[in-house]
């Protein structure tokens, strides 16, 4: 088992803004290519991180589950336009995946 977590920076004030547009994402995207809900969460900077970090992080098996994930994730209409509306929220270049694995 692994884990992806996707981190963003918000931009200043738009912290909520981009949790809200990630919550639909799940809420719209996500369940079109079959991420179960119960392996996804959100999270934020508090102690020792940026308060503008969001994370979302998601339980996968392995990285071709991940691979397949992007694959379907791509030709899903709405995704190119939730990622152009994402990106008002969001500090350029601080997108960044990181995976861990499990033990």
């Amino acid at each position: 088992m692994m884990i992806a977590r996707w981190q963003i920076d918000a931009r200043f004030v738009y912290k909520q803004e981009a949790l809200n547009c990630l919550q639909r994402w799940n809420d719209e995207i996500a369940t079109q290519i079959g991420i179960d809900q119960s392996k996804v969460r959100l999270q934020t900077g508090c102690i020792g991180a940026k308060e503008s970090t969001i994370e979302m992080e998601m339980q996968i098996e392995n990285l071709a589950q991940l691979e397949d994930t992007w694959k379907e994730m791509s030709k899903i209409e709405g995704h190119n336009a939730w990622s152009k509306e994402m990106e008002k929220f969001v500090v350029s270049a601080t997108p960044v995946w990181t995976i861990f694995r499990v033990l």
